[in-house]
């Protein structure tokens, strides 16, 4: 099985998958994140073309507000 870790979870990887697929698969809905694959970070506007690669260290981080 190929694998990538999200936030330190070990979750299947397929080919193509994007930014945007981890999050459905993830389940994360909330609005406000920041996701970095292997340290980089990928802008809001290409998580739905920007393929992750296999073995690749995806971080969500969840952004806060308030006051």
């Amino acid at each position: 099985m190929n694998t990538i870790t999200v936030n330190g979870n070990t979750v299947e990887w397929n080919e193509g998958m994007t930014v945007r697929d981890v999050l459905t698969v993830m389940n994360y809905t909330f609005r406000m994140l920041v996701i970095k694959v292997n340290g980089s970070i990928v802008k809001k506007e290409n998580w739905e073309t920007f393929n992750v690669p296999e073995g690749a260290d995806v971080s969500v981080i969840h952004l806060m507000s308030g006051g």
